[in-house]
């Protein structure tokens, strides 16, 4: 009889404890949840760590404060490697090879008087060249053209020269010389050294960097 009445007091006292925590639990979130499990809270925020009118989650969802944090900190880790992709894929600029002939603009003058060219006089790699027609005709010579063999060669009284397309070795009278610039086709027309030309015909060559002329005299 004894044991039944001690296992009776035992039985109420487990219930009564059951009972308190439950009650505090409740206490703890008060208010009903939602369909999402949580609500906001309205009593005693300040103790369990929220703000009143915060809504928070009782299954351990945590509260929409935080949850809207973190989504802010996605987005802007999102932003940020957006802006790294669009700075690699920008393409670089390069500047253009500039041209290896150039229009010098040289006066030339043959015996003190002016030359008119149908061409213009062109510069490369500091040496002068002017058409081959032109200059020839203003010193009094004869050209014949070898077209196949790309040789050219100009004669007057008792002086020949004999130059070759892309070749700087000139012949004056059998005896090869160097010059400075090879003859060339450019647009057309066929371009030699002015000086190495007008020298070569035994003309004097007169040249005035300052006022970009070029004085020929000869006999």
């Amino acid at each position: 009889m004894r044991r039944t009445k001690r296992s009776l007091c035992a039985g109420a006292i487990a219930a009564m404890l059951l009972l308190t925590s439950s009650v505090a639990s409740v206490s703890a979130h008060p208010g009903r949840t939602d369909a999402n499990g949580g609500h906001t809270c309205r009593t005693n925020c300040e103790k369990w760590g929220l703000e009143y009118g915060e809504y928070h989650y009782h299954n351990g969802g945590g509260s929409s404060k935080s949850k809207s944090n973190s989504s802010k900190s996605k987005s802007k880790t999102t932003t940020t490697k957006n802006k790294s992709t669009t700075k690699n894929t920008t393409p670089s600029k390069s500047k253009p090879a500039a041209p290896a002939y150039a229009k010098s603009g040289l006066v030339v003058y043959v015996n003190g008087t002016k030359l008119s060219f149908d061409s213009d006089p062109l510069i490369y790699k500091n040496t002068n060249l002017l058409p081959l027609r032109e200059i020839a005709e203003a010193l009094g010579a004869s050209v014949a053209w070898d077209k196949q063999g790309g040789t050219i060669t100009a004669t007057k009284e008792d002086r020949k020269m004999t130059l070759k397309l892309g070749s700087k070795t000139v012949y004056y009278n059998g005896k090869a010389e160097t010059a400075s610039a090879a003859p060339k086709v450019i647009q057309g027309t066929t371009y030699v050294p002015a000086q190495v030309f007008a020298r070569g015909l035994g003309a004097t060559v007169a040249y005035d960097s300052s006022a970009n002329t070029l004085d020929i005299t000869y006999e």
